[in-house]
C-alpha cells in the first residue's frame, strides 16, 4: 500500500494514543514516563523507555493557547460576575488571579505535552 502512513505501535518505537500520553503529560512514546521535571520544564528523558526529550520543544504554542482560551474565558466570567453578583472591585482583584494562576499552569503543560506528542506522533524536524 503506498501513499498510506501507518504509525508502529509503541512497543515498536512508535506513539501511545493522545488520551494516554498528552493528557496525563507522559512520554510520547511509551505513555509510562514523566514528561515534565517541573511545572513547565521538560524532562531529558524519559525514565521508562529512555527516550530522548531534549530536542522536544512546544515553541510560543502553549502560551498563546492559554492567553486565548483563558483570557475569553476570564472576560466571560468577569462580566458574569460583575453583572450578577456585583461584588466589591476588590473581589476582582482576589478572585482572578487566584483563579488564573493555576489554570493557566495546567493549560500550558496541556498544550506543551500535546504539541509534543504531536510532534513526536509526526516525527517532526525528522527526514523520511
Amino acid at each position: 500500500m503506498t501513499g498510506t502512513f501507518t504509525t508502529p505501535s509503541a512497543q515498536a518505537g512508535g506513539v501511545v494514543p493522545f488520551m494516554q500520553a498528552a493528557l496525563p503529560c507522559r512520554c510520547p512514546r511509551c505513555g509510562q514516563g514523566r514528561l515534565f521535571r517541573g511545572l513547565l520544564d521538560i524532562a531529558r528523558s524519559c525514565a521508562a523507555c529512555g527516550l530522548d526529550l531534549t530536542g522536544q520543544d512546544a515553541g510560543d504554542g502553549p502560551a498563546v493557547a492559554a492567553i486565548f482560551l483563558l483570557g475569553a474565558l476570564t472576560v466571560v466570567g468577569a462580566f458574569l460576575v460583575e453583572f450578577r453578583l456585583e461584588p466589591p472591585f476588590w473581589v476582582h482583584l482576589v478572585l482572578w488571579p487566584a483563579v488564573l494562576v493555576p489554570a493557566s499552569v495546567v493549560t500550558m503543560r496541556i498544550a506543551k505535552a500535546a504539541l509534543i506528542w504531536a510532534q513526536w506522533r509526526h516525527r517532526a524536524g525528522q527526514p523520511r
